[in-house]
């Protein structure tokens, strides 16, 4: 992980994390500016609450930032969510508290199975050629939750799927709402037929991760 500093801001970068959606260099160029000799980061380019919006956007968490008088910290959303997308990963957005990580607002979990990174996405969905829909038909009766945000717990599971804990709104690409309630089995392995949802897919296929 790197740290480049401005007078006001700075911003850190996790290339491990990073699965280049590009809404950092397309957002501000004249700030993330990748292939520049050196640093890629100019945060000193752009008004400081501007390049901590942008960064909030990164959906994979890559990108996070710190003001120097503290005026303005990231907060957990009110929502958590798990928003699907078309024929890739899964992004989630709250109070996450992911097995073996340090707590964080921002992530992108595999879905396809062929990561390098599990559990965090590095795009080898497109080298697999992972299809999967991000719309998905929303569940009749989903359930209603007294809250909507509190800590969010992903665990892995040997071999099997995500065990997602916690308050969670899952949305299909478009946002619209999939389902709700407080514990799910995600597929992480691909084959699941009833995706996001594990059916139990892994077994069949043997998939393997720690």
């Amino acid at each position: 992980m790197g740290t480049i500093e401005s007078d006001k801001i700075s911003v850190s970068f996790d290339g491990k994390k990073c699965i280049h959606a590009r809404r950092c260099v397309l957002g501000l160029p004249q700030v993330f500016r990748p292939g520049a000799k050196g640093q890629w980061i100019f945060p000193e380019n752009a008004d400081a609450n501007d390049v901590a919006k942008l960064v909030r956007d990164c959906p994979s968490g890559a990108l996070t930032y710190e003001f120097k008088d503290n005026s303005d910290i990231e907060t957990v959303p009110n929502v958590n969510t798990a928003r699907l997308w078309e024929n890739g990963p899964t992004e989630y957005r709250g109070d996450l508290r992911i097995e073996g990580q340090e707590p964080r607002v921002r992530a992108v979990l595999c879905r396809c199975g062929q990561s390098k990174n599990k559990p965090f996405c590095d795009n080898s969905h497109l080298d697999a050629g992972f299809v999967a829909t991000s719309d998905v038909p929303s569940k009749d009766e989903p359930v209603a939750l007294e809250a909507r945000d509190g800590e969010l717990t992903i665990k892995p599971i040997k071999d099997g799927p995500l065990m997602v804990m916690g308050n969670l709104e899952i949305v299909a690409g478009s946002g619209r709402k999939i389902a709700t309630g407080k514990r799910f089995a995600m597929c992480r392995c691909g084959a699941s037929k009833n995706k996001p949802f594990c059916d139990g897919s892994h077994k069949e296929i043997g998939f393997e991760a720690d």
